[in-house]
């Protein structure tokens, strides 16, 4: 393998940084970071306006479903090709291809013109997190890196709760500046990007190895293959019916897609699009699986709350987004405070531990909210969820990041939100499946037991007219709850106490899920962390490579040892910097 390095102008000799350069150049970032995450949610509370503006509300699930296929499966592949042709001109070809993603979304003209337009804009939404979060490890040492991160996943977390608070108020606006107000969700995305590129483009000076690899573009092709069907019925299956032969169908072609996708891996060895041999490692492979189940927690179980607000409350798009500021007042402060004990002990095992046990709990309380629980009830125990959440976040993507050479940053990165995302799409899919299949029954019950209430009975007689809706209502399912908001309270109490009662076996269920997490956090090894960032891994690693090629004595390339970590580190140790890198 052969390797060309460059410097770029500004870039100083050793690969260290500033605390001044570093926030400079963070703050390219995380507007990069703010935008992808805010389109995760954006059109959420949105939807419903979009749809009837252009007419065809029942193709709304594809707008969704498309930004979430091509961002999950655009990730892995933007991480590879960092390692290989550098970070800089890949993130803002990221954020290029989103921006450009986000006019066309204004302007389209039907439901599945947005559709295709949201998939493009997905493809840069998928570079854009990833390669954040590495060039975040290219630049810090991963002792200091959590500090940092803490920022970036405070940004995650505040813009999406931003995101349907910011789409409900664009939506509810008919006209802004010539413009449907819905379109201005789309196009509030350019000048945004525009700005973020510009400081890019100035502050963010890289050093680059380029590397003469094989693209593995059939591991891109298999692992479409594989994904798409996977990602559309979780998506569909509850309106298909998951036994049905589309459904079937779509299994079958994921299940076989994935198969090839592992082979093909294996055969392209470290050229592949994720390389089998990362998951040697222990840590990277315990940290991989809780990701993903946290990511199942955290946009599964999650999504119950926002209908339980709306439909059970009776609170608004808007404010139902507002309502979930405990949770990610938690979530940030967890990600700043766990970001300073890494940066001043070097530990970070027991922040998932922690994280894991505080998240059964704070699910645990949510089993026990009912349609007359207090908001300031909800609050706390989503601020507890909160907390557990930003204890695990950022300190997972740290122990993958360090878990490999500093070579695969990129890969390792692009892996963290990749089994995040396809854990998000999956919790999002069975949760949401099983909270609708059980609500039904759950409601039923509950009108059973108050047709022996005389409030109840009271209620129907005093108004004839909304018991006969209500029992047309309950025949015809839950598409529209629309109605409960003109029945006397008697009469809507039962559908209230079915549907919370609904909720909370989904938050049993994903209390157990979390058990699982919390076995995986102990099971997590503690590598120690290198005291050099990636980028000055590469520069030491260059000056032995050429050092050698001169004949004279070769200087050490950077590892944990000529660190200061234990002289026989663990085999999980990554070794970065090393001669073959270059």
């Amino acid at each position: 393998m052969s390797a060309t390095a460059t410097r770029q102008t500004g870039s100083p000799p050793d690969g260290a940084l500033t605390h001044r350069q570093i926030m400079t150049i963070l703050s390219g970032l995380v507007l990069g970071m703010f935008l992808a995450a805010l389109d995760q949610t954006i059109v959420s509370t949105a939807i419903k306006t979009i749809g009837n503006d252009l007419n065809d509300l029942s193709a709304q699930a594809w707008v969704t479903t498309a930004f979430l296929i091509t961002s999950t499966i655009a990730a892995p592949l933007f991480g590879k090709l960092s390692d290989i042709y550098g970070r800089k001109r890949l993130f803002m070809l990221a954020i290029v291809i989103f921006v450009i993603g986000s006019a066309l979304c204004g302007l389209a003209q039907s439901m599945y013109e947005l559709a295709g337009f949201r998939a493009f804009q997905g493809i840069g939404a998928g570079g854009i997190m990833p390669l954040a979060l590495a060039v975040i490890g290219d630049i810090i040492p991963p002792r200091e890196r959590a500090r940092y991160q803490g920022y970036m996943m405070a940004v995650f977390a505040s813009a999406s709760v931003l995101g349907p608070v910011l789409g409900g108020l664009l939506s509810g606006t008919d006209s802004f500046l010539g413009a449907a107000g819905w379109r201005w969700i789309f196009y509030i995305n350019v000048p945004i990007a525009a700005f973020a590129l510009v400081v890019i483009a100035k502050v963010l000076h890289l050093d680059h190895v380029r590397r003469e690899r094989r693209i593995d573009w059939w591991g891109s092709a298999l692992l479409a293959i594989g994904l798409v069907p996977l990602l559309v019925v979780a998506e569909q299956g509850q309106s298909w019916g998951w036994a049905s032969a589309g459904s079937f169908a779509c299994y079958l072609t994921g299940a076989a897609g994935l198969a090839l996708f592992v082979w093909v891996q294996h055969k392209m060895g470290d050229d592949a699009l994720l390389p089998l041999r990362l998951f040697r490692s222990s840590t990277f492979s315990v940290a991989s699986a809780q990701v993903t189940i946290i990511g199942m927690a955290m946009f599964g179980g999650m999504s119950v709350i926002p209908l339980y607000l709306q439909i059970v409350k009776g609170a608004s798009p808007t404010k139902s987004g507002l309502l979930l500021l405990p949770m990610v007042a938690g979530l940030m402060l967890a990600s700043l405070g766990s970001g300073q004990f890494v940066a001043r002990t070097g530990r970070y095992k027991i922040l998932p531990v922690v994280g894991s046990f505080l998240m059964v709990i704070g699910m645990g309380l949510m089993i026990t909210i009912g349609a007359d629980t207090a908001l300031w009830q909800t609050d706390i125990y989503m601020a507890v969820f909160g907390i557990g959440l930003g204890l695990n976040m950022q300190s997972l993507v740290l122990a993958m990041q360090n878990a490999v050479p500093a070579k695969d940053m990129g890969v390792a990165s692009a892996s963290s939100t990749f089994f995040r995302s396809i854990g998000g799409t999956l919790g999002t899919a069975i949760f949401l499946s099983v909270l609708f299949s059980q609500a039904g029954t759950k409601i039923a019950h509950e009108y059973t037991k108050a047709a022996t209430d005389p409030a109840f009975i009271a209620a129907g007689k005093a108004h004839p007219d909304q018991l006969a809706a209500l029992h047309q209502h309950l025949g015809g399912g839950l598409d529209d709850t629309s109605f409960l908001n003109g029945l006397a309270k008697p009469l809507s109490h039962p559908f209230f106490a079915g549907f919370s009662a609904a909720g909370d076996v989904v938050f049993a269920i994903v209390a157990v899920l979390l058990l699982a997490a919390i076995v995986l956090s102990t099971q997590l090894k503690e590598v120690p962390l290198r005291l050099v960032s990636g980028n000055q891994a590469r520069t030491e690693a260059e000056t032995a490579a050429t050092a050698s090629a001169a004949g004279t004595a070769t200087v050490p390339a950077a590892d944990d040892t000529a660190q200061g970590a234990p002289a026989a580190p663990s085999p999980d140790t990554p070794r970065t910097g090393t001669a073959t890198e270059h």
